[in-house]
């Protein structure tokens, strides 16, 4: 549920939008249409989960899902890991979600639980078609991008996926006319020069939204954290699948891994504050920074595995993942590879991901990042050997690792 601070600043914000038209729909599929000017003092001043129109068909409640806002978001990139927890957020406090997909239904349905009959709608888009992504945010007065890459497909490139996009998406909104606010996601690390192609197009992709729509904000991300990660859970696997975790130049870049949770809040409070995060960056980094190697022990731990840590130095790292670079652009179908494993990855570690001194942060939305610790890293309780129920400190080894070990003595050296 929203918080009084950040839901009056939404009606405030409103209210001072005199010639915006809010477009609702009620929980029986009719449209109500709502200006901000019609909204009385008293009625601003409220909580923005217990706005109502004048009109009697409006549901009315104390701000939970079965109540109206008054926002109406456009969610672009909802299906993916962020996705479903800014859903989530925005529809349990009465909002209506639209959903640009491209995939199969299966994979959005699930986002309809989020919130109330007929206020999470999907909607078939295109990335690349002007006229799908307006009509995609024809009904909406907030528009949050949450689409990016941090690998290239055959199909996207970072280019398309980091710059392109974004910028349509933005100027689009900026056409509009009645979008209040717009947020644009980005990643700690991205600077017009830096090593990784991902964080070069992350920079430019900023400067296009900013460029098209200048009162947009920037959410600057560090690696993220939850159930459903390509970060905590990839090591777990490896450590289940392999006799040893390998790690790029010792794991001594240093990172600031943050709570998927923790950004989906600050997501919520910069569109429904009181404009002042308009035109702003913030950095979103959890409340520790540590190198990888620590992190990966820290996974080792929860899981109770006992494998065995392997540096893989930068040249070697490098040729390992060209030959995949080389086939990409190629090969007519997708070549697996762990994310971690691609060039471009490999040579994001050469600097760390943290945020800046200077900028904008968690504190300053008003927001506690949690540790990656206890229960925020729970699930990784699942790759415990036994289940997660049995209560040893020995864990199990993979039987990949058991057999080597036997056969191969000289892996013993590789205990860390």
């Amino acid at each position: 549920m929203l918080s009084r601070r950040h839901a009056s600043g939404f009606a405030r914000l409103l209210a001072s939008s005199a010639p915006r038209v809010l477009p609702l729909v009620d929980a029986h599929g009719t449209s109500a249409v709502a200006s901000a000017s019609d909204l009385s003092p008293s009625v601003a001043s409220r909580s923005a989960t217990s706005l109502a129109v004048r009109s009697s068909v409006a549901a009315r409640g104390p701000g939970g899902r079965s109540s109206v806002s008054g926002m109406v978001a456009t969610v672009f990139g909802a299906t993916g890991f962020l996705g479903r927890y800014v859903v989530q957020q925005l529809a349990r406090a009465g909002s209506q979600v639209m959903v640009p997909y491209r995939c199969l239904e299966d994979e959005h349905r699930h986002l309809k639980l989020c919130g109330d009959l007929g206020q999470v709608v999907p909607i078939r888009f295109d990335v690349r078609s002007d006229e799908s992504i307006a009509a995609a945010i024809a009904k909406s007065n907030v528009v949050i991008n949450l689409i990016g890459r941090d690998f290239e497909t055959r199909n996207f490139s970072f280019e398309d996926i980091n710059i392109s996009a974004p910028q349509r998406i933005a100027r689009i909104a900026q056409a509009h006319g009645g979008i209040a606010r717009m947020v644009h996601l980005s990643c700690l690390g991205a600077a017009p020069h830096a090593a990784s192609r991902q964080h070069q197009s992350k920079a430019l992709g900023e400067a296009a939204v900013l460029a098209e729509f200048p009162q947009a904000t920037i959410l600057r991300a560090g690696p993220l954290a939850g159930t459903e990660d390509r970060l905590l859970n990839s090591w777990a696997i490896m450590a289940k699948k392999f006799p040893f975790v390998p790690v790029i130049a010792g794991g001594k870049t240093l990172i600031q891994p943050v709570h998927v949770l923790d950004v989906a809040t600050a997501v919520n409070a910069t569109v429904t504050d009181d404009g002042s995060s308009c035109g702003q960056t913030y950095e979103l980094g959890g409340p520790e920074v540590l190198p990888i190697v620590d992190l990966v022990h820290r996974v080792l731990e929860t899981i109770r595995q006992h494998s065995s840590i392997l540096s893989i130095p930068f040249p070697v790292a490098r040729a390992l993942a060209t030959p995949r670079e080389f086939l990409l652009p190629r090969v007519p179908t997708p070549i697996p590879s762990p994310t971690m494993f691609t060039l471009d990855y490999i040579n994001s570690l050469t600097y760390p991901h943290i945020v800046s001194p200077n900028a904008l942060t968690f504190d300053d939305l008003g927001i506690i990042p949690h540790p990656l610790k206890g229960l925020t890293i729970d699930y990784l309780y699942a790759y415990r050997s036994g289940g997660a129920a049995v209560r040893t400190d020995c864990g199990g080894e993979s039987f990949w690792r058991r057999l080597l070990v036997i056969k191969i003595p000289i892996l013993h050296l590789l205990r860390m």
